[in-house]
C-alpha cells in the first residue's frame, strides 16, 4: 500500500468513525425519558449544544450560575439489623452544586414536582431567568429530563452539562462533598 493509500483509508476510516459517533446520539425526544436512564442522549438541549467541558467552565467562573446536580440520593439499605450503624457514602459534586435528588425521573411524584418548584423558587429567588445548568452523569437521561422540566416552569435560560460530574474530574475542575436539599 502507497503512502496516498493509506492517507485515503485513514481518512474514510475517520469520516466513518464520526459518522458512527454521531449516528449514536438520538434525537431530543418531545417528552421526559422515561426509563432506561443511563444510554445515550441527544448532542442537544431545547436545540442548543450541550454545554462541553470548556463551556461549562466559563458559565461556572460566574457565581451567579446555579449548577443543579440532579442525580438520585441512596437509601438506607433495607433489612439492616436494629443498631446497624450505617454511613452514607459521600456525594462529591460540583463545586457550589446544588444536589436536588430524584428530580430527574421522567415521572414525578407529585411531593417530588413540589420539592423541585419549591427549590428552584428558593434557590433562585422567584428568578425565571437565572442560569441553571443541570448535570448529573455522563450519557444520564435525568439531568436532561430536569432541565427540560425546569424549562417548562417557565425558567428560561436553562443548559444542560451532559459530561456530567464524570466529564468535570476528568478535566481536573472543582469538586466538593455536597448533601442533598432538604
Amino acid at each position: 500500500m502507497n503512502r496516498r493509500h493509506f492517507q485515503l483509508g485513514v481518512a474514510l476510516a475517520g469520516f466513518a468513525f464520526a459518522t458512527l459517533a454521531a449516528a449514536a446520539a438520538p434525537p431530543e425526544p418531545p417528552g421526559y425519558r422515561l426509563d432506561n436512564y443511563q444510554s445515550p442522549t441527544p448532542d442537544t438541549f431545547n436545540g442548543e449544544p450541550a454545554l462541553s467541558v470548556d463551556a461549562a467552565k466559563a458559565t461556572w467562573a460566574d457565581p451567579k450560575t446555579l449548577f443543579i446536580d440532579v442525580l438520585p440520593h441512596p437509601p438506607r439499605p433495607e433489612g439492616l439489623p436494629e443498631g446497624t450503624v450505617w454511613h452514607e457514602k459521600p456525594h462529591v459534586g460540583i463545586a457550589r452544586s446544588i444536589w436536588l435528588p430524584e428530580v430527574g425521573r421522567g415521572a414525578l411524584a407529585p411531593e417530588t414536582e413540589a420539592y423541585f418548584r419549591r427549590s428552584l423558587d428558593e434557590i433562585t429567588g422567584g428568578d425565571k431567568g437565572a442560569i441553571l445548568v443541570f448535570y448529573c452523569k455522563r450519557a444520564c437521561w435525568m439531568s436532561w429530563n430536569a432541565a427540560k422540566r425546569a424549562a417548562s416552569m417557565g425558567y428560561s435560560r436553562v443548559r444542560w452539562y451532559s459530561d456530567g460530574i464524570e466529564g468535570w474530574r476528568e478535566a481536573g475542575l472543582p469538586t466538593e462533598t455536597i448533601a442533598p436539599r432538604p
